[in-house]
């Protein structure tokens, strides 16, 4: 059955601008060429003629793979690294006689690897499966043959199906409406999803189909569609609706997106006409920009300089092998004619040297390919990937209001975190709540409005007097009483004034300027009362938080609004004459309805008395020249209140009235419909036109001032990001003074800082502007934005060895000039060596080229926050996204890398998962290179005691194991597990954090460190292992060494030394820790036994090696014991001596816990300043050398 239609309201007679009226414009001349060739039969899905178009299914998919390209895609995948393709190369290589070994042992751990990663993808990509199942399968209402709608799947759609919505339902394509429960066709639609917007938009019919009705007019209706071809646009749609033999022309306002929800509308009926793919929020789902931490990138340089090593060890032992080929036979002599050099293959033919030689580098490629760690891109995706987990489980990043936990939207990112130089933040909604509360208000000169807000705090303290701010400790405390007294807190009102509170207003002076100031407020919107049947509470739907916030107010002072129908606003009134509750209503004439243009919102009304009235309100830009020049005595006043309103960082409008006269307003009337109704191209500008000349001569009333509130914790959270060394940049669209003074709130802005402000608001530029001459405007304004960055450079210099530190604050209209080629350089050279920037009257293509300048030019790491749809270009533009999943939907989160419900958790994200992340990994990557040097280097000492035959020291299985089994748990443990000091040190001293953003831990020095490391490792392991058992009897029985024992001792050596040198390593033991590290040296020998055990056919130089020959022999134990204490040795004494005489930011901390907690903080701050000096030294030598090479 179809619900009750909402009868009354038809807004399409009273909104006055393009948003309501389709017209024929030169884009619908173009329907049916290139671009516009859609044709859409309504209600006929099965038509011929459309069949044979084949119009895609509405089934969607937003996986990366399919049943049949799984496995080759992925594949692909996983060969675009380096590093497999190698192993690949090796494993294909193995089967022919060059290798060193069976195929089988490289074949495996090869298989292994990259199994591991596609199933990890493959999970991933389930997931991803799961979710379009669940939207594939939503069931929506589709009207069938049978004259009936039914429940259908949304795959099933057809382009032309005739649906039905209800209301809080998601439409399940891109739908063209027809009609709704409202008479004229109007529904509210929620983009949140599509544009990250929760301001309801209003869509509406066309006259002609809003007729459409019940069920049953659907019978006969059928009409066809010409229209764009799909396209990504989500603001225009051009199209011709063929109906009853007219043409109507079809705007965006008629169609219905995909994934955008029905709000305060019972139903609709709309035809499908995009369907699937071709819908325009599925045309814009592209992937997100490719981003690479900094360390994977410098491992890419690491992978080929091993890549180097590995050539350079092959060709040195071919060269050798090739000298030693050719001397076995001279002048017809054997020198090693054991080897039977006169009767070889070609491998080995002294005649053939060079090719032997040549043969003998493919063989060294391939024996050591061990430099290469064949297991550290999967280990490392397993450590981010549980990483990942550990940070969205973090209750300490869980908001508990809104129920969201943090969540990393990817895990390639998770070190960078830790890295971070510049953070770029949107203001509102970011560091503010973007919850407006109507705070204070200005009527007839007299300001309402007790108590302080956060930024008026912060502007009282700086001024070192609480009453320059016009506000009293007196003011504080009734603020505070009346809240307690209230019992309860109102949300859109956080206003207290007992002079016009509890229905004192009528006690003033001036309460007929009371009445109508909030008259105004209760009148002038297009918000929509919703009554709760059970309690009677009312609340409001409105297209803005402002607009909410005002009704509100003008309800908790008196004048309720309840009832909204076609023609008429009714209100519960306090009448200030009778002192009591009255119902009055209001007859509803015209909407001229707010625009970013206009900056202003009217509307007209009749009263009960016959009276025309137009109502306004607006930003003072345009208000304050429209007011009568009768002004009253109180528009200065006015306008000092406004100001200082902005100054407390409050967003003021100007509320204005006016009477009309029956004739001027029908004369008015009269342009306006016909303007309206106009089909030329210039219809908007025509109406515009119209409105403007109505609302002239107002009469002044005051204003109004909202607070968008600090979130919790911002000012404490920028202040420690600060203290880590990290530098803080605000880019908002607010003004100025605003933005100011929300950066004093915050303490971005501090009061013994210099201020620095660029700005093109003088007067020779404004009369520049007014004259109109384009090119003297931008030749004067480049000028002086040279000539105020050269100032502020100055400024800069002269502060220099002082504590004076300068924060820079530029408007939109200067930045526009500042990111000009000609003048970024300087603009960034002035703007990194302030403390802290703010960026006023941003647009989102300048939030965006702000991050790239600074990304670029800085060569830091940068971080860009922000929480709406005008953000996403600034989040995909920095290394590092985060999105704020507040009230401006989730369009900034789902773009993100990581997303966060409050700004403070940024503390936490970076000081403790950042530092512990770029640590874990940076340790991990460098601990890998140094095991594998020191395997893959035993091989070669090896070789080169053994006339470089190509010979491995060890068995096939043990070397195939060794990067998979015996050594790699212990490190993904090092990656997960690991802290060097805990969580609450991390907050408490946030300097430790620059350890990250200077690339402490993973700088050059560090990596070849490493490397060096396991290079004097592998000769500690093979010439202490060699001389000592060489040369004398091993066992009991007299014998001596021999090949299998030498490569098992070898072997347990290195197996016990890189796992011990972790040991060491660590600084945070867990039973996993601990669990694997012994557990990996346990498996080694378990694993000798077992192989062992097997038949020397398989396990060759491996049967019963440790049960016969290694374990009954005290000399295997005691060299083992020997030679891994003398090989850590050298590291142990380094770590040593560092921490004694050199200590870095950790060491010193963990030190001073220990042995005096009492003196703990004092010591290391004075080791931070220590370091700051020394690290401002190097900053500016860096400085320098990045303007020497520009």
């Amino acid at each position: 059955m179809t619900g009750p239609r909402r009868k009354g309201i038809r807004f399409s007679r009273l909104y006055s601008f393009s948003c309501f009226k389709s017209s024929f414009r030169d884009q619908h001349g173009q329907i049916g060429q290139k671009g516009y060739s859609r044709v859409v039969y309504c209600n006929d899905p099965d038509n011929p003629d459309q069949l044979v178009l084949r119009y895609c299914s509405n089934y969607v998919s937003t996986t990366k793979y399919n049943a049949f390209n799984f496995i080759p895609k992925s594949l692909f995948e996983q060969f675009r690294r380096v590093a497999n393709i190698y192993f690949l190369v090796v494993a294909c290589v193995s089967f022919s006689p060059l290798a060193p070994y069976t195929a089988s042992s490289i074949l495996a751990p090869l298989i292994a690897v990259i199994g591991a990663t596609m199933a990890k993808e493959a999970v991933e990509d389930w997931r991803r499966r799961k979710q379009d199942i669940e939207a594939n399968n939503r069931k929506v209402q589709v009207y069938d043959r049978n004259h009936n709608f039914q429940d259908t799947r949304w795959k099933k759609l057809r382009v032309g199906d005739l649906v039905k919505v209800y209301k809080d339902e998601y439409f399940p394509a891109d739908l063209l409406l027809l009609s709704s429960s409202y008479e004229d066709g109007i529904c509210y639609v929620e983009t949140t999803n599509l544009d990250g917007e929760t301001n309801l938009k209003v869509k509406h019919a066309l006259d002609v189909t809003a007729s459409l009705q019940e069920e049953n007019s659907f019978q006969q209706f059928k009409a066809v569609i010409k229209c764009e071809d799909p396209n990504d646009d989500l603001y225009t749609f051009v199209g011709t609706l063929y109906y009853d033999g007219q043409q109507y022309a079809l705007s965006l306002q008629q169609l219905l997106l995909r994934d955008s929800k029905l709000r305060n509308t019972e139903y609709v009926y709309g035809v499908v006409v995009f369907t699937g793919h071709e819908t325009k929020v599925m045309q814009n789902a592209t992937d997100p920009p490719s981003k690479r931490s900094k360390i994977e990138r410098k491992m890419d340089k690491i992978i080929y300089l091993l890549f180097s090593m590995l050539i350079l060890v092959s060709f040195v032992g071919s060269f050798f092998f090739g000298i030693t080929t050719k001397n076995d036979i001279v002048d017809g002599k054997l020198k090693r004619w054991y080897l039977r050099p006169d009767d070889t293959t070609v491998f080995y033919d002294p005649k053939r040297s060079a090719l032997a030689a040549f043969f003998h580098f493919l063989t060294g490629l391939m024996l050591y390919g061990y430099l290469i760690p064949i297991s550290l891109y999967v280990s490392i995706e397993i450590v981010k990937v549980l990483q990942s987990i550990f940070i969205n489980q973090d209750q300490d990043m869980y908001y508990e209001e809104m129920d969201k936990p943090a969540h990393a939207r990817t895990s390639n990112l998770n070190e960078e975190l830790g890295q971070v130089d510049t953070v770029l933040s949107d203001k509102t909604g970011t560091l503010t709540c973007n919850s407006m509360d109507f705070v204070k208000c200005s009527i007839a000169g007299v300001a309402y409005g007790r108590g302080m807000t956060e930024v008026e705090r912060a502007l009282a303290k700086r001024k070192g007097d609480v009453s320059d701010s016009g506000i009293t400790s007196s003011d504080i405390q009734r603020s505070s009483d009346n809240s307690v007294a209230s019992g309860k807190s109102i949300k859109g009102f956080n206003f207290s004034d007992e002079r016009i509170m509890n229905g004192q207003w009528v006690n003033e002076p001036h309460a007929d300027m009371i009445q109508k100031f909030f008259r105004v407020l209760a009148l002038c919107h297009t918000a929509i009362p919703e009554v709760n049947q059970e309690t009677g509470e009312i609340t409001y739907e409105a297209e803005s938080p402002d607009e909410a916030a005002f009704v509100i107010a003008a309800r908790e002072l008196g004048f309720e609004f309840f009832e909204r129908t076609q023609t008429s606003i009714s209100l519960h009134e306090l009448d200030h004459t009778s002192d009591r509750k009255i119902d009055r209503s209001y007859t509803l004439l015209h909407i001229l309805e707010f625009s970013s243009a206009r900056k202003r919102m009217s509307v007209i009304v009749k009263n009960a008395d016959n009276q025309l009235l137009l109502l306004c309100k607006g930003a003072d830009s345009v208000m304050f020249e429209r007011l009568s020049e009768d002004v009253p005595d109180f528009v200065s006043t006015t306008m000092d209140h406004i100001k200082r309103y902005a100054e407390a960082g409050l967003r003021t409008l100007v509320v204005a009235y006016r009477e009309l006269s029956e004739e001027e307003f029908k004369s008015w009337e009269e342009e306006f419909l016909e303007a309206q109704t106009s089909v030329s191209a210039d219809r908007d500008a025509l109406v515009d036109a119209a409105a403007d000349k109505i609302e002239r001569d107002l009469i002044l009333l005051g204003a109004t001032a909202v607070e968008d509130k600090l979130q919790r914790g911002v000012p404490e959270c920028i202040d420690k990001l600060a203290n880590a060394g990290i530098k803080v940049w605000v880019i908002t669209g607010d003004k100025m003074e605003t933005a100011i003074n929300i950066g004093y709130a915050c303490s971005l802005l501090r009061e013994d800082m210099q201020q620095i402000v660029i700005t093109l608001d003088s007067p020779e530029i404004n009369d520049l502007e007014k004259k109109g001459d384009k090119e003297a405007v931008a030749r004067a304004s480049s000028a002086s934005i040279t000539n105020q960055i050269k100032e502020g450079k100055r400024q800069l210099s002269s502060s220099e060895g002082s504590s004076v530190s300068c924060g820079l604050i530029i408007d939109g209209k200067s930045l526009s000039f500042a990111l000009n080629k000609n003048l970024e350089n300087s603009f960034l050279d002035l703007a990194i060596n302030c403390a802290s920037v703010i960026c006023c009257r941003s647009t989102p293509k300048q939030k965006a080229l702000v991050t790239r300048l600074v990304k670029k030019g800085t060569g830091r790491t940068t971080l860009a926050i922000g929480d709406g749809a005008n953000d996403v270009g600034m989040l995909q533009e920095a290394d590092i996204g985060v999105g704020i999943s507040g009230v401006e939907g989730m369009q900034a989160a789902m773009s993100s890398d990581f997303a966060i419900a409050q700004f403070r958790f940024l503390e936490r994200l970076l000081l403790v998962h950042g530092h512990w992340c770029y640590r874990r990994i940076a340790l991990m990557i460098c601990y890998f290179f140094y095991k594998n040097i020191a395997f893959g280097f035993t091989l070669f000492w090896y070789e080169t005691h053994a006339s470089f035959s190509g010979q491995p020291a060890y068995n096939d299985w043990y070397m195939s194991f060794y990067n998979v089994f015996f050594t790699s748990l212990p490190v993904i443990a090092l990656g997960v597990f690991d802290q060097d000091v805990s969580a609450r040190l991390c907050l408490k001293y946030p300097m430790l954090y620059q350890e990250g953003v200077h690339d402490i831990l993973f700088s050059w020095p560090r990596i070849l460190g490493w490397m060096l490391n396991g290079v004097l490792s592998s000769m500690i392991i093979f010439f202490f292992t060699t001389s000592s058992v060489i040369h004398q009897a091993f066992r009991q029985d007299g014998q001596v060494l021999d090949f299998e024992v030498l490569g098992v001792m070898m072997y347990t050596c290195v197996v016990w030394t890189v796992n011990c040198q972790m040991a060491i390593s660590i600084n945070y033991f867990t039973w996993i820790q601990h669990f694997f590290i012994w557990g990996s040296i346990a498996f080694w020998y378990a694993f000798l036994v077992m192989y062992g055990a097997i038949s020397p056919i398989i396990s060759t130089t491996a049967y019963q090696v440790l049960v016969e020959a290694c374990a009954p022999s005290p000399f295997y134990w005691l060299a083992t014991l020997l030679i891994v204490v003398s090989t850590l040795l050298p590291y142990f004494m380094y770590r040593a001596f560092q921490t004694e005489f050199n200590p870095m930011i950790h060491d010193v901390i963990q030190r001073l816990r220990l042995e005096s907690p009492e003196e703990e903080e004092a010591s290391v701050e004075l080791f931070f300043q220590q370091k700051e000096r020394i690290g401002s030294v190097k900053d500016k030598l860096r400085e320098e050398e990045t303007l020497l090479s520009k």
